[in-house]
């Protein structure tokens, strides 16, 4: 093998982590509840981007721990949760959600995060819209 090789393999596994683009990123939630007279429209962060991955062409010849492929998730994050305005006395008017403080590329963990590889596009509004700066 040449030398030249050796040491871009070397270079490319010890920083492949930080040429990755995964980073807290602003995004907005909506949430209403049928019961309520408002959707509320709140900004908060989420952990997005590029992780470097490894191509599977070579499964055969791959251990199974070699396969899995790295997401953009939480490093570190809290919860916080917002008050759903024009909701009735007996409906409980609260939603907690996720607020990313430092992400990282690691497994996709089923617990905290939703690991669905299509985009689901429901986060809109029906109701009118109120604004929760958190």
């Amino acid at each position: 093998m040449s030398r030249f090789f050796v040491m871009s393999l070397l270079f490319g596994l010890t920083f492949s982590q930080t040429a990755s683009l995964c980073a807290p990123s602003e995004y907005v939630i909506h949430v209403e509840k049928r019961e309520c007279a408002y959707c509320l429209a709140i900004n908060t962060t989420i952990c997005a981007g590029f992780c470097m991955t490894r191509d599977s062409n070579g499964k055969k010849l791959l251990l199974k721990s070699a396969l899995s492929q790295n997401v953009c998730t939480y490093k570190e994050m809290l919860y916080q949760t917002a008050l759903i305005p024009g909701c009735p006395h007996h409906t409980i008017p609260y939603y907690s959600y996720p607020v990313a403080v430092s992400c990282k590329c690691g497994k996709c963990n089923t617990d905290y995060s939703d690991c669905v590889h299509e985009k689901v596009k429901t986060n809109y509004c029906t109701k009118p819209q109120k604004l929760c700066n958190m």
